[in-house]
């Protein structure tokens, strides 16, 4: 899509994140060599979706910070910003009655003036970020009436067409049936971006991660190789379930079979 994407380093550093009394994200340590798919798991509350925001910009830490090729992200404009860091939410609900070339299109904002209107190749950005994530017939559709999955797919070509050196991924399979889970973060690996998601399912993580970081109640407690991190007694510590990790003859990744309470 026009050339190749410049992939970039992203470091945090000690990044904290309280509110109300709470410490949500607490000294998160996390770095992303340029290229690589770096995925955050943890139980439900543990911190992933706080530490995300605070590296795209709609949380600020209390402590910390977070740096791309060695730039502050909070000192950047909210524009600057963009132009770097594309981001795909958990939620992407919206009441605007945008047609779905037009949200996507929206990518291109951070790199045009106020106001000033689409080029062609502005327009072909969009069609072809359409055409990858398998959405172009939907392209005159309202965005609002699209199915969970379909608004899903809409965003991560809108920040495909951003053309970020990061891509911040907040459970980015959410509402997708698993063959656009897997064209999903095959894309995405193959974006040629740097990627930090959050993930539930772990199978997935292992599978498309390079490097995984555990969050339990705020706090980094484990990080390295999906082979290193997702062990059976990892498993058993911070999400309380029993399971079986074993190697997949086929693909050679780290594979999690859940067992049932009365299997143990």
């Amino acid at each position: 899509m026009n050339g190749p994407v410049t992939a970039a380093r992203l470091r945090i550093e000690g990044l904290s994140y309280g509110t109300g009394g709470r410490r949500l994200v607490d000294g998160a340590d996390l770095t992303a060599a340029p290229g690589e798919t770096v995925g955050l798991v943890g139980p439900n509350g543990s911190g992933k979706t706080t530490l995300l925001r605070c590296v795209y910009g709609t949380l600020r830490p209390t402590r910390g910070r977070a740096l791309l090729d060695g730039d502050d992200l909070h000192t950047m404009t909210p524009k600057a910003r963009a132009r770097r860091v594309a981001t795909v939410p958990q939620d992407g609900r919206t009441d605007f009655e945008l047609t779905v070339r037009e949200v996507v299109a929206m990518g291109r904002s951070p790199h045009k003036r106020f106001w000033e209107p689409d080029t062609a190749a502005d327009e072909a950005l969009a069609a072809a970020a359409l055409e990858r994530v398998g959405i172009a017939a939907l392209a005159g559709r309202a965005f609002p009436s699209l199915s969970g999955g379909e608004r899903q797919r809409a965003l991560v070509a809108r920040a495909l067409v951003q053309r970020p050196s990061l891509l911040v991924l907040d459970e980015p399979t959410n509402h997708l049936d698993i063959r656009y889970q897997l064209d999903v973060l095959s894309l995405v690996r193959g974006s040629g971006t740097t990627n930090l998601l959050a993930l539930h399912d772990l199978n997935l993580a292992a599978y498309y991660c390079d490097r995984i970081y555990v969050l339990q109640a705020g706090r980094i407690v484990a990080s390295g190789t999906p082979r290193e991190v997702l062990t059976a007694e990892l498993l058993q510590t911070v999400y309380g379930v029993k399971a079986e990790v074993s190697t997949h003859p086929v693909t050679g990744a780290t594979t999690i079979v859940y067992l049932p309470p009365s299997a143990c």
